[in-house]
């Protein structure tokens, strides 16, 4: 048998794992975590510990988690404090057993802490934990029975780690409450809560999850401590590591209740999902919130009332950055600026902090490439203007992207001529500017003559309204399979029109496994994911459930191009490494 870590325990080795039918393991777990959702939401709650105990020793779960942790995931190649890592089939097959066989006795480990510069701000650092990679396969495995369960529970505004929503949908949802010219919400507080991972009390979080069969194994992780370089071991008290695979889904748990404390409410029967009107309208993602309220009084309302709610759980507001606005003032949310202008349009812009960190680590990156090829500058920047253009182009963003591509043409202008100091100015532009893009009538494209390779314009993006996730849906409502597979072909990702034929082609799915390969129940995040779902396109290998170009075109039966999950894809080639005769 190849589905199951029993089958996995007769023979450990590469060509065991690469031939267990993923899209059957996949549906199995798809479906087990439909049952539960349905439970909870008809409130049979035996029936839905009964099946989250079923969820949690499933073969086909611990497959599944060990596959998205050691394959999928960008973070594969981090290690805890063990410093292991599972980067071959037989490694992640080894592993596979070894989680599979310590399912309730396993001990967690203390995560690993390290730092990373804060967004906006490069002196400040936010704290990372890094679990070893048992906890992080253990801990995808319980998310699968426990966040099916608080689908059904989450308040219809939560937008954040969850399958299925973005920030698009955060700032769509915000966008259509006010756009109206007689919208009567027309104040905002803006708030965030301040190191909200960091402070989550572990007693009110482990009242939330009640009776969930692995709750001991959750405290366990809470409890477990954090080692530092330098520093040695410490208890944790409070908090959920940021880096753990469970610790999003575990906030998302600690801020469950917050529309309600905030005053909202909803209409019931035939006009469910519409809030109540005077009442407040509370977007949340993760520890960023907006409620949008009728008057400044009723803000500030909103803004005891959650203060209140916040302080047993172990929270509190960072007061620097929550503060109370008219939406004529505008203010910045994701990245997004968002402001209703005089003649009563409401108009959502990036933001100008995010403009300014994009133009500092275009100016950083270019500083970086002094000396380098023109081929590198493309493979550098490429990812980080696509990712940049994919993350703003459901916004009012055509002047800003053109504005940047007057930025990224004086920087890449600056190296040609840096690169060329004795080369008048007529042959540096000959030589690295012309109409390398077929496909447009543009004669400033900077690009490679010797590779034909060329850096695409932010401009070159259409403007595309995001459509927002209907309500309470989630891709764990088996009642709503058709909704979730309509808006998966009707949400397009940010993809030439070839790639995006190719897609058609093939019914989304990938030839070598049969799973889905664009999946709307996980979308990326931030411009940071978007820069690396392009990075991993272009260099035809992709972590998560991305794309890139696999074919043989010499075959006989002509264009044999397919689009494959870079798992797979990585699979297929470590195959042919070992079957020399097979490629021939």
């Amino acid at each position: 048998m190849v589905n199951g870590p029993e089958g996995l325990l007769l023979n450990v080795d590469a060509d065991r794992w690469e031939h267990i039918e993923w899209r059957t393991v996949e549906d199995e777990v798809r479906r087990l975590r439909g049952r539960i959702f349905k439970a909870v939401q008809e409130g049979d709650w035996p029936k839905a510990r009964n099946l989250q105990k079923l969820m949690l020793r499933s073969r086909a779960n611990t497959l599944l988690s060990v596959r998205q942790v050691t394959q999928r995931n960008a973070g594969r190649k981090t290690a805890g404090i063990d410093g292991e890592v599972a980067l071959t089939s037989e490694a992640r097959a080894k592993v596979a057993v070894r989680v599979h066989s310590t399912i309730g006795t396993w001990n967690p480990r203390a995560v690993k802490r390290v730092f990373i510069p804060k967004a906006g701000s490069a002196a400040k650092l936010r704290p990372l934990g890094i679990p070893v990679i048992m906890d992080r396969c253990h801990q995808a495995r319980v998310r699968n029975a426990l966040e099916p369960e608080w689908e059904a529970r989450f308040e219809p505004r939560s937008y954040g780690f969850r399958p299925g929503r973005s920030c698009q949908d955060a700032i769509e949802s915000i966008f259509q409450a006010t756009c109206q010219k007689l919208a009567k919400r027309t104040w905002v507080l803006d708030a965030d809560l301040a190191a909200a991972f960091d402070k989550i009390d572990h007693s009110r979080l482990l009242e939330a999850i009640g009776a969930f069969p692995a709750r001991d194994m959750v405290r366990a992780w809470l409890k477990a401590g954090v080692f530092e370089t330098g520093k040695g071991f410490a208890p944790t008290g409070e908090g959920t590591p940021q880096g753990g695979v469970i610790s999003p889904c575990l906030l998302n748990i600690a801020l469950h209740g917050l529309e309600a404390a905030a005053g909202v409410r909803y209409h019931t029967g035939s006009r469910a999902g519409d809030t109540v009107a005077g009442c407040p309208i509370v977007v949340r993602y993760a520890d960023d919130v907006v409620a949008l309220c009728h008057s400044q009084e009723q803000a500030k309302q909103v803004k005891e009332r959650l203060a209140e709610w916040l302080e047993p759980r172990g929270l509190v507001f960072n007061e620097d950055k929550t503060r109370i606005v008219h939406l004529g003032e505008g203010f910045d949310f994701l990245g997004f600026h968002i402001r209703r202008y005089p003649n009563g349009k409401l108009l959502t812009t990036p933001s100008a902090p995010a403009v300014k960190r994009l133009k500092l680590r275009l100016a950083t990156e270019m500083r970086a490439l002094r000396g380098s090829n023109a081929k590198a500058v493309i493979s550098r920047l490429d990812p980080i203007v696509r990712g940049w253009a994919a993350y703003y182009r459901s916004v009012v963003s055509s002047e800003e992207f053109a504005s940047l591509d007057h930025y990224v043409w004086a920087l890449t202008f600056k190296w040609a001529k840096h690169s060329h100091p004795n080369k008048p100015t007529y042959w540096t532009v000959n030589r690295h500017f012309g109409k390398f893009n077929k496909f447009r009538n543009d004669k400033w494209v900077f690009g490679d003559p010797e590779s034909g390779a060329y850096l695409p314009k932010f401009a070159w993006n259409n403007i595309v309204r995001h459509t927002l996730v209907q309500g309470r849906a989630s891709p764990d409502d088996p009642d709503q399979v058709e909704y979730w597979a309509e808006r998966r072909k009707r949400v397009k990702p940010p993809i030439d029109r070839y790639t995006l034929r190719l897609l058609t082609r093939q019914d989304a799915r990938c030839p070598l496994c049969g799973d889905h390969l664009l999946t709307a129940e996980q979308p990326p995040q931030s411009p940071e994911q978007w820069a690396h779902w392009w990075l991993h396109v272009t260099r035809r290998a992709i972590a998560s459930d991305y794309l890139v170009h696999h074919g043989r075109p010499s075959s006989p039966d002509g264009d044999q191009t397919r689009l494959v999950h870079a798992s797979c894809h990585r699979g297929y080639l470590a195959h042919q490494r070992r079957s020399p005769a097979q490629q021939t």
